[in-house]
């Protein structure tokens, strides 16, 4: 089950923040449900947590003007 990679570079600064919000968001409803029940698969909050970060680079690349 191979997750398709989402285009950073085609996004806008605009559009990079709103998804790392909603990203944030689908993070902690995730991390809170599997405190609660375990959820199936555990390693997917690893892969949120480092798409996150994938957009938060991207995000600081571009404030930085690189």
């Amino acid at each position: 089950m191979a997750k398709v990679k989402l285009d950073l570079k085609s996004l806008s600064e605009q559009d990079l923040k709103d998804k790392i919000a909603e990203e944030q968001l689908r993070l902690k409803k995730i991390t809170f449900s599997h405190a609660i029940t375990p959820i199936e698969n555990p390693m997917s909050i690893r892969s949120l947590r480092r798409e996150i970060a994938r957009m938060k680079t991207e995000l600081h690349k571009r404030e930085l003007g690189f």
